[in-house]
């Protein structure tokens, strides 16, 4: 193995040993290993399922596609691009064909898992924009609370008594998952409607008077939410299949 060179610098060959020495001094080796893995368990399901056939013509559009996206379309100016990224066209579009059977067997494998994936995510996926007065007493949150129900304006109220950071934003936090909220503010967020006021809520010593502005409900109709908890279920099915690889790593 110590004899095999896969890369020169300043014309000194290194071999495939020392490189491997590097990684393991810069700490990078088993992220390395990690990266071949995750690559070798996709080519070989790839390469023996039977249920990931692509059309050829969605290979040979992507194809133009690219060209004309990059203004490639002359054949010397794509041959020449070819060459500066070391490849050629058969390479290239073999990596297109497989972009697209890695998308198809994500589906083939997630598809069935997602929906209950969804149910179990969910608290995390809901989101609620709020915003915020946090104060040192239960007292002087009560009493804003008035002064809102009467008429004042939270958001002043927020600028001039809350203790957070966001108060120069009105007490605006934005959009919160459900999920990481603590569980008395939730449960009381959750039986609220827009715009109503919930509080006085303890908080690790101190009060929040909370005002809901939005509810923002997670949805599988969300085409970019379902393509995130499609990459995270695959993630989690590829390092299935590598932890029951048996990997031996083999130096000289």
């Amino acid at each position: 193995m110590e004899s095999l060179s896969f890369l020169s610098i300043n014309d000194h060959p290194l071999s495939i040993t020392q490189a491997v020495k590097y990684l393991q001094a810069s700490g990078k080796l088993s992220q390395f290993i990690g990266d071949i893995l995750r690559q070798y368990v996709i080519e070989q399901e790839i390469q023996t399922r039977d249920d990931l056939d692509i059309n050829p013509a969605l290979t040979e559009q992507a194809v133009i596609d690219f060209r004309l996206k990059n203004q490639l379309t002359q054949p010397q100016t794509f041959q020449e691009w070819l060459q500066t990224n070391g490849t050629d066209y058969e390479t290239f579009h073999s990596s297109i064909t497989l972009g697209f059977k890695l998308e198809k067997l994500k589906t083939v494998v997630t598809q069935t898992s997602i929906p209950e994936y969804f149910i179990e995510r969910k608290i995390f996926l809901d989101r609620v924009v709020i915003s915020r007065i946090i104060v040192e007493s239960q007292e002087l949150c009560e009493e804003l609370r008035t002064q809102i129900e009467e008429g004042g304006s939270f958001e002043q109220l927020a600028r001039e008594y809350s203790l957070t950071e966001d108060r120069i934003m009105n007490g605006m936090m934005g959009a919160i998952s459900r999920g990481t909220m603590p569980d008395t503010l939730r449960a009381a967020i959750d039986v609220a409607s827009s715009g109503q006021l919930v509080g006085p809520v303890e908080l690790e010593g101190r009060y929040g008077l909370f005002r809901v502005e939005q509810f923002l409900p997670a949805s599988l109709e969300d085409t970019q939410l379902q393509q995130a908890l499609q990459n995270e279920l695959f993630e989690k099915w590829l390092a299935e299949k590598i932890q029951k690889l048996t990997v031996k790593l083999q130096m000289g």
